[in-house]
């Protein structure tokens, strides 16, 4: 599913072996007898310490939804064109797309949301992660940050924010939308892992005793690959438990097992369908399933292979994403308005 690793790691241990190995030969010998080869090994607590949000995006936000006691936490950066909006996986948070957006607020605004249940948002049933209240959700924040006249939107969905962002898009109430970007899920791989998904969220570490310590293990337990963006987003995955004294997941995800199936179901051909320019990253080839084979060899999206990179290829390669999807944007040319048209003004492009 998301921000998991089928890598079953359940220990953790203090020192790499290259680690021992260098504390073993340097026994006997003084530490300033020869000259390292490279720069001394950083101890884990400073390889590993949280990095702040603000080095990536510019600016915080808690988007209060009318008639609730909803409150979504958004993240956002740049100041002009059209708007990417940022939905992150299961278990993850809006910092996943923390280094991609301090390269796309060069050219595009950025807004990354923390699902409900996730991050720093906070609502009143933190376990409903239907599809339908997660889509309900995020076109409240739309609603609540631009009103009834929203900029050009770009949706961009990783794993199951990926499934969310096609819903929205097939809901067709989103008159501002120009374009769909799918990060690295497939209605047919996604339906056939669901199986394994128990045992994969009961396998993961449960308990870290600092932040550092999980930053850590996401990266040895293999579900990250970018120490950068771990340290910047895995913090906002965790919270402290007073009782237990020790970090533990924010998402409560193995309690939300009912509507995981609803994520991925008919994924494929609600993709398809959706009238804007599309866009699918992938992280390996063997995941396209049959109607999306066949929309592609049709020209119905563009797909792109990211290589190297884990399920999170927006924190893996953050660089990367950040430039295909402004190449993604610039092709298509939506502008902060929507599709620019050369040489044709918008009366609403007038009117700024």
């Amino acid at each position: 599913m998301d921000s998991l690793s089928s890598s079953n790691l359940t220990s953790l241990p203090e020192e790499s072996s290259e680690e021992n190995q260098q504390q073993q030969t340097s026994h006997n010998v003084s530490a300033f007898s020869s000259i390292p080869r490279r720069p001394p090994t950083q101890t884990s607590s400073q390889k590993y310490s949280p990095l702040n949000w603000l080095g990536y995006f510019d600016q915080e936000e808690d988007v209060c939804i009318p008639d609730s006691n909803d409150v979504f936490h958004v993240y956002m950066a740049g100041t002009e064109g059209p708007v990417v909006f940022c939905l992150h996986g299961g278990g993850y948070s809006g910092l996943s797309f923390a280094l991609s957006a301090s390269k796309i607020k060069e050219k595009a605004r950025v807004v990354a949301m923390d699902l409900r249940g996730h991050g720093k948002s906070s609502t009143e049933n933190e376990l409903d992660l239907s599809i339908e209240t997660l889509c309900n959700d995020v076109l409240a924040v739309l609603k609540a940050m631009y009103g009834d006249s929203p900029p050009a939107i770009v949706l961009v969905g990783h794993s199951m924010g990926g499934s969310v962002a096609v819903h929205v898009a097939a809901k067709k109430v989103l008159p501002s939308l120009a374009g769909l970007v799918v990060v690295d899920v497939v209605e047919g791989t996604a339906m056939a892992s669901l199986i394994h998904m128990k045992k994969i969220l009961s396998n993961r570490m449960q308990y870290f005793p600092t932040i550092e310590k999980a930053i850590e293990w996401s990266i040895k337990g293999g579900s990250l690959r970018n120490i950068e963006s771990a340290r910047v987003s895995i913090p906002s995955t965790l919270k402290y438990d007073d009782s237990k004294k020790c970090y533990i997941h924010r998402a409560r995800l193995e309690e939300t097992e009912q509507y995981w199936r609803g994520w991925y179901e008919g994924l494929s051909e609600k993709f398809l369908s959706s009238p804007v320019p599309k866009l699918l990253l992938l992280a390996g080839t063997d995941r396209l399933d049959r109607a999306l084979t066949i929309g592609q060899m049709q020209g119905k999206f563009q797909m792109v292979l990211v290589r190297h990179t884990g399920h999170a290829i927006q924190e893996d390669s953050p660089d990367e994403i950040a430039t295909l999807l402004l190449n993604f944007i610039s092709r298509n040319r939506i502008g902060p308005h929507g599709v620019e048209i050369p040489g044709i003004r918008r009366p609403s492009q007038l009117q700024s």
